[in-house]
């Protein structure tokens, strides 16, 4: 039986030209790229290599990029690593007099230049805003900074799963050191602006270094008035209280970097996390862009590898991979986008046309160009995923990253809709294999298990449905479900 693969935004078959790259570093030119010998020095010129590759296509500078094991470190490292950062300064900041050590209290000339002061009487936490449909990767850091020493705001993205520029920019405050908003969703499909919000984190920071070179000036003119117009948080903002470099902009471009420009200077971000396994390379390996002069704190440390931001002897055939892999998928993006947008456009047509109470979630045309996420009402996602995979079609429920969990998609809920409707999302993602053949055999086995699994299922949704009809079906793991004035959670329901 012929599979059909349906699943490219969970994972990529290597391209042979990829794996034809990677060859000779398995065994030929198997050095350690910190080796001062023959084999060592190989290593360094094909890591040296790599590295140039990636940042002459992101418009970057070698020692911007720090190789990973792939898309969840780097954003965990662009999390953690700013905040680590953040929290470092706070600590030099926090010590009263009764309590200091032998060093005594500390004074402005222990701080950086810019460095955020926090911890003072008024207790103002730093401060992140990503949106409530991010990566998990990105999203849990965020959900334990929240319980710990940070504010982290949560922006809604609105039922066509865009996020509003402007809601950034009232989210923004003194205290806000790192914004994180993905580029091209993982489940949706949805592309966000992230160069508008660039624009909108720069002008912020502008705004903040004005204010700063005002309170220095001895003929005391001011902008404050003007910039607090645009920014009433920063009616209050000083030097004793937060520094000018932040916040700092971070983007998750997993999903993206096969389709999409990837220039870090087009696009305004100061972090950005790029996966080799989306792109037809390995899986375990990846990347963190970070501008120079933004300040993070190592999450693994040793020998000091990556510029000392990351430790680790080098996957040298793995690095060497990602760099051939984003070369070829930045190289052909166009002619790939150009080729996948008609079959896009005509597997949501059909589905729609052939199956009824189909939702299509997200923006109709502002999405990836391979990807499809429909709710399929009043059926499991799980069990035609499994009837499906009998049929020789391999596709997902929400994101791969999260299928051993219960839990109906966060990014579908995140979008305002029902329970039912994020349990029964379906996400169909294609690649370069795919052809309209392909497509034509899933329709002649889609609409027949649906009318099957409709037949046997007790679930009845409204299509206008704004709530759920049968809550306690739906609280999966770690989930609480509030409706009709009750709280169901899972230990409560298995007792």
């Amino acid at each position: 039986m012929k599979r059909i693969y349906l699943d490219y935004a969970a994972t990529t078959p290597v391209d042979p030209r990829v794996a034809k790259a990677m060859e000779p570093f398995w065994n030929e030119n198997f050095g350690n790229a910190g080796g001062l010998y023959e084999e060592g020095r190989r290593a360094k010129e094909a890591l040296t290599k790599s590295r140039e590759t990636i940042t002459k296509l992101i418009g970057a500078k070698p020692d911007e990029i720090i190789f990973t094991s792939g898309g969840t470190e780097s954003d965990n490292l662009a999390v953690f690593g700013v905040a680590n950062a953040a929290l470092q300064v706070v600590a030099r900041a926090v010590v009263s007099p009764s309590s200091k050590s032998d060093f005594g209290t500390p004074k402005k000339s222990d701080f950086f230049p810019g460095d955020l002061v926090v911890g003072q009487p008024s207790g103002v936490k730093p401060h992140i805003i990503i949106t409530k449909f991010e990566h998990h990767a990105v999203l849990t850091p965020c959900e334990q900074l929240a319980k710990e020493d940070f504010d982290v705001t949560f922006l809604d993205v609105g039922e066509n799963g865009i996020v509003d520029p402007e809601d950034v920019r009232k989210a923004l405050r003194p205290e806000t050191v790192l914004v994180s908003i993905m580029y091209a969703n993982n489940e949706i499909g949805t592309i966000q602006p992230i160069a508008e919000v660039g624009k909108v984190v720069k002008d912020f920071r502008m705004a903040k270094e004005q204010i700063l070179k005002d309170l220095a000036s001895p003929t005391g003119v001011s902008t404050r008035n003007f910039s607090a117009e645009k920014y009433p948080c920063l009616s209050k903002f000083d030097t004793e209280t937060f520094g000018k470099q932040y916040p700092y902009f971070h983007t998750d471009a997993c999903q993206a970097a096969g389709y999409l420009d990837l220039n870090v200077n087009n696009l305004g971000v100061d972090l950005m996390t790029v996966n080799a396994s989306k792109i037809y390379g390995p899986k375990g390996v990846g990347f963190l862009y970070k501008r120079s002069g933004v300040k993070i704190k190592p999450q693994i440390i040793g020998g000091g590898q990556e510029m000392r931001m990351r430790s680790g002897t080098e996957n040298i055939p793995l690095i060497v991979g990602l760099a051939k892999a984003f070369e070829l998928a930045q190289a052909e993006k166009d002619s790939e986008t150009a080729r996948l947008v008609p079959l896009r456009d005509y597997f949501i047509s059909e589905v729609m046309k052939r199956i009824p109470k189909v939702v299509l979630n997200g923006h109709t045309t502002k999405r990836l160009p391979n990807n499809i996420n429909v709710s399929i009402l009043d059926i499991e996602g799980e069990a035609l995923v499994l009837y499906l995979d009998s049929k020789g079609i391999s596709f997902s429920t929400g994101s791969a990253c999260t299928s051993e969990s219960l839990d109906p998609s966060h990014v579908i809920l995140a979008l305002g809709k029902p329970y039912e409707f994020a349990h029964s999302s379906m996400r169909f993602t294609l690649g370069r294999s795919t052809t309209k053949t392909d497509i034509d055999y899933v329709m002649g086995e889609l609409p027949k298990t649906v009318e099957w699994l409709r037949i046997v299922s007790p679930i009845s949704v409204d299509m206008n449905a704004s709530g759920m009809s049968h809550p306690e079906a739906f609280a999966g793991e770690n989930l609480r479900v509030k409706a009709k004035s009750k709280s169901y959670k899972p230990d409560v329901l298995l007792k």
